[in-house]
């Protein structure tokens, strides 16, 4: 008798231990299944790889910003970009081809909050001695000038998520009174086309969760708008390898949010100008 209870506690031990093993693991399964089914498709996709290379973008442009903040961001802060990172992406190679970064004076808010140097790594000296965002912007449009984007070469904007066009540059622009960039106004959100994807639910679409579904781990420091940017582009590349064909799935029209259909054309953006200033 003794003997049996102890056999059903063990049965019912290992139930939940299996049970409790598959919530874990159910995550990084469903995005294995969907690399595995979207191997085919790869093959597929290479054999018409001449064809892609004519049709598709030959870069992708990663950004992700940092901006000044303060503990529980009250709402009447006024969040400022600090950091000004690209990473260049040739989607014919899948290898990061070249990066760009400098460091921003935000005018609202000259003083960083502690919290602000804690979060990002950006130190009070490095931000005094930095370009104001309208020179800094100007330095951004010479350098993919020069790679030849949207001349020689077609490219869209990639973010992680929405709020890096849609809120920050937004909010940029107006403090620096400037008119908003006409080649960042269509993106791909990488969250929304990793979860379309992959079929996982919107919580499972921070960078370092999707990181882990695929495998990898985050390389650098956490909150670097230049190391994100870095992860953010291993992510692009990997799903670009796993057959998927981002597009730019976000704009921004008449200064709000809107969703770009996946039935839309393929365009990229265009050759980067200096936005006027505003009135």
């Amino acid at each position: 008798m003794t003997n049996g209870y102890i056999n059903r506690m063990t049965r019912d031990e290992l139930r939940s231990k299996l049970a409790e093993f598959k919530l874990e693991t159910r995550g990084v399964k469903d995005v294995l299944k969907k690399r595995l089914k979207n191997y085919y498709k790869k093959q597929k996709l290479m054999q018409k790889e001449a064809l892609n290379s004519d049709s598709y973008y030959d870069y992708i442009c990663v950004v992700d910003f940092e901006a000044t903040c303060e503990e529980g961001n009250p709402p009447e802060f006024v969040h400022e970009i600090i950091e000004f990172p690209v990473v260049l992406l040739n989607t014919h190679t899948l290898e990061i081809e070249d990066t760009f970064q400098q460091y921003v004076k935000p005018e609202v808010n000259p003083k960083l909050s502690n919290f602000c140097i804690g979060l990002t790594g950006i130190t009070q000296d490095v931000i005094d001695k930095a370009d104001t965002f309208p020179q800094v912007l100007q330095n951004v449009i010479e350098w993919m000038r020069q790679r030849e984007l949207g001349t020689k070469y077609s490219y869209c904007m990639l973010t992680d998520g929405s709020w890096d066009m849609s809120k920050f540059l937004n909010i940029q622009c107006r403090v620096s009174r400037i008119k908003y960039p006409s080649f960042a106004k269509k993106w791909i959100n990488i969250r929304k086309s990793y979860g379309n994807f992959y079929k996982v639910p919107r919580n499972q679409t921070k960078l370092t969760i999707m990181l882990e579904k695929l495998g990898m781990t985050y390389d650098g420091r956490p909150h670097s708008g230049l190391d994100d940017s870095k992860n953010i582009a291993r992510i692009a590349i990997r799903m670009l390898q796993d057959g998927c064909e981002l597009r730019v799935n976000e704009k921004m029209h008449a200064g709000q949010l809107m969703t770009v259909s996946s039935s839309a054309p393929l365009e990229g953006a265009p050759a980067p100008q200096m936005p006027r200033y505003r009135n």
